[in-house]
């Protein structure tokens, strides 16, 4: 795309940075304001009305018919008295994003009026057209009848003048259509498996919680040239775009200081998110140019996923007031880093402990390896399922990257901690003596002795221990995160199930407390050993290894995708509730038919901009070629002629090479498409076109960015990589 062409794009956007109004009042004045939280509940509603809410909340109990009239009274009020006009149940439906019906307050007087209402009812349920999102299967195109259900533990906020109530979304014969209702059943297992566990150690512990902090990275893109790019707005990311001379390899963005722009459009992300009550904390430029990352304090399962889900939307809004576009596609540039959503996860007990972090007791140590074993195991049985749960069309891009954990789902413990499960393996009665931190001084005066922690990080690790918590480094940035957090707190409570009832078994047959769970930590230490890997996961040593160990290796996500129907999935995902044989396979369905349709539709763009854009581009640039070598033979003769006129017609002829080679591959690629279609297996059309379609795509990039590296750089007719990627 020519400057001057670049330049008029973005004189349609601003430069310069939007001036964002600060509150007048500190943070923890506003903070939660449009939230529908305890303190708001406790103003709006009347005291017995709270204490039963809050009790069903904090004891998961379902709430009564009569309360809810009560609780939607209040919520009515105080939404009226912050500007609501509408109400909608928000829920999760099987897109990734999330969905929202829309209804006005408002009711028949009975006189030609209306009046304001809003019942416990309608608080707690609705009906939205089901088969219009996808299924699986379980519903019918005319079967449209679908159930969304409030959920109690999710608060509710005000978005754009609507009162939204998180809610769950079944068919109307009761399968879940949606992320959440499988997400509180997998809470629901774990807080039940590994209550039953720590009470081994603590019999005062009634519940587990299951936390989640997850980390956002996201690109900006200037909104004028965003619309000059087809493929971002139709895909997400570039089809298409020779890698700038300059990218990522100085390290130079990286923690670097963040440009005004962006600064400005982080300050009114932050300042909408603490009105939502999302405890955004940390932001930064990550390492890929236009690449950044938002990050919050840690929260319960359930509730962070959603405030992940609502910051995203927020993101999009704030963004176009700021003239950007935000891209969470986890690949949009080849040739820099993709974005991921790393979900640093963890257990709690109710009376506050951190069940992955090492105590001060023997004791305490015993419960911190055993949670450790745990949780190792329940990854090395479902480490296929663990990949299967991550894996999109969009993650298969970054996953195996040098920026993003390899296919293959291994475990990091760092030194320390991989000492102490080789002690209890070799019957060390010093097994469970857990160093403190140790001190490094840089003996510098003005410099204090730092402590290191007991773990280093490892970036090539998809699924690696930092210290307290699990940090999930492999889930996609556009992910629901609930996809993953459901295969790994039901996977997890199954094996915390099943490690009870085998302790207790020791017990009965006459071994002491201790020895029975010791002996127990000790064979899952032995027997997932495969699954524990510190070493470079880039390597190519590593995959060989792998294969070895009997992970799983697949690198098709189609196929990955047949994990969810392994004997062993369906029957740890049965025994914990968490999905019925027939929610998986609709699910599975669902899984292909969406990857399916993600490649399709970046086949038929790439497809339009080759033959619609692109090579009209090439040909203009080789008619000037042929003219200029025609001019020269007319003024020259000879030699010289040949001489001068020998490097345009090398050109020429590889122009000619390119545009033949994108024509040819384009129509192999429309017949392979068409092949695809007939299929009646979504499992094998999925598979066709991750094998015939998606390898069409890439060659004929290939050809389009070594014409765009040959084309005029007035002609060419897209913006390229220098342009998009460095904030202006």
């Amino acid at each position: 795309m020519s400057n001057l062409r670049v330049k008029s794009v973005l004189e349609a956007s601003s430069h310069k940075a939007v001036k964002v109004e600060l509150p007048k009042e500190r943070v923890e004045r506003y903070y939660g304001c449009k939230v529908f939280n305890r303190a708001k509940m406790f103003e709006y509603l009347p005291r017995e009305t709270y204490d039963a809410l809050v009790e069903a909340i904090d004891q998961r109990k379902p709430l009564s018919r009569q309360l809810a009239d009560s609780v939607a009274q209040g919520m009515k009020q105080w939404a009226l008295d912050n500007g609501a006009r509408h109400y909608t149940h928000w829920f999760h439906p099987l897109t990734g994003s999330t969905a929202e019906k829309h209804d006005a307050f408002i009711e028949h007087d009975g006189k030609g009026g209306v009046v304001e209402n809003f019942s416990g009812k309608l608080l707690v349920q609705q009906e939205p057209d089901a088969s219009s999102f996808p299924n699986g299967g379980i519903r019918n195109t005319f079967e449209a009848r679908g159930y969304s259900a409030w959920d109690i533990s999710s608060p509710a906020f005000i978005d754009d003048n609507t009162l939204c109530i998180p809610t769950v979304f079944i068919s109307y014969t009761g399968e879940s259509l949606d992320y959440k209702t499988p997400l509180l059943r997998a809470i629901n297992s774990v807080d039940k498996a590994a209550t039953k566990v720590v009470n081994l150690f603590d019999p005062s512990v009634k519940h587990v919680y299951s936390y989640l902090g997850w980390e956002q990275e996201y690109f900006l893109v200037d909104e004028a040239l965003y619309a000059a790019r087809p493929d971002l707005v139709m895909t997400g990311r570039t089809l298409m775009g020779h890698e700038s001379a300059k990218n990522q390899q100085l390290e130079d963005h990286y923690f670097g200081s963040i440009p005004s722009r962006v600064e400005a459009f982080m300050l009114e992300l932050e300042i909408e998110c603490h009105k939502l009550g999302i405890p955004v904390k940390t932001r930064h430029n990550e390492v890929a140019p236009n690449q950044f990352e938002i990050a919050p304090i840690f929260e319960e399962c359930n509730l962070a996923n959603d405030h992940n889900l609502l910051l995203m939307s927020v993101m999009e809004e704030v963004a176009r007031r700021h003239n950007f576009r935000v891209l969470f596609h986890e690949k949009p540039f080849a040739g820099i880093n993709g974005s991921g959503k790393h979900n640093n996860w963890s257990l709690g007990t109710d009376n506050g402990v951190l069940l992955f972090a090492p105590g001060k007791t023997p004791d305490d140590n015993l419960r911190f390896v055993t949670f450790i074993a745990n949780v190792m195991a329940a990854v090395y049985k479902h480490n296929g399922l663990m990949k299967a749960s991550i894996i999109t069309a969009t993650n298969a891009h970054r996953l195996g990257a040098n920026e993003a954990p390899p296919a293959i789902i291994s475990m990091f413990l760092g030194k320390q901690l991989s000492n102490i499960l080789d002690k209890i393996e070799n019957r060390d009665p010093d097994s469970l003596k857990v160093d403190s931190k140790e001190k490094i001084s840089l003996d510098v005066a003005q410099i204090p002795e730092l402590l290191l922690d007991n773990t280093d990080r490892n970036r090539t690790s998809p699924f690696a221990f930092t210290g307290n918590r699990f940090e999930y480094r492999a889930v996609g940035s556009s992910a629901n995160n609930a996809a993953a957090l459901i295969a790994l707190n039901a996977a997890v409570a199954v094996q915390l199930d099943e490690f009870a009832d085998k302790v207790s078994k020791r017990m009965a047959a006459g071994d002491d407390k201790t020895s029975a769970i010791l002996k127990e930590v000790r064979e899952l230490i032995i027997e997932s050993k495969p699954i524990h890997f510190d070493g470079n996961g880039y390597s190519e040593e590593w995959l060989e290894e792998a294969r070895k160990r009997g992970l799983d290796t697949e690198t098709s996500a189609p196929k990955m995708y047949d994990a969810y129907m392994r004997p062993e999935t369906v029957e740890m995902f049965e025994k914990s509730g968490v999905l019925s044989l027939k929610e998986i396979e609709a699910r599975n369905e669902v899984k292909w038919e969406m990857y399916t349709k993600k490649i399709q539709i970046e086949s038929r763009v790439i497809g339009d901009l080759a033959i619609n854009h692109i090579i009209p581009a090439a040909v203009r640039y080789q008619s000037l070629l042929l003219d200029n070598v025609y001019k020269i033979k007319q003024l020259f003769s000879g030699a010289k002629a040949d001489s001068i006129s020998a490097i345009d017609m090398e050109n020429i002829e590889t122009i000619s090479d390119h545009v033949a080679a994108i024509k040819t591959t384009v129509k192999e690629m429309v017949e392979c498409r068409k092949h695809a279609n007939h299929l009646d297996s979504e499992r094998e059309k999925a598979i066709e076109y991750h094998d015939f379609v998606l390898p069409k795509m890439e060659k004929i990039r290939r050809h389009i960015d070594k014409l765009e590296l040959m084309v005029d750089n007035e002609i060419w007719p897209l913006p390229k990589y220098r342009e998009l990627l460095f904030i202006r």
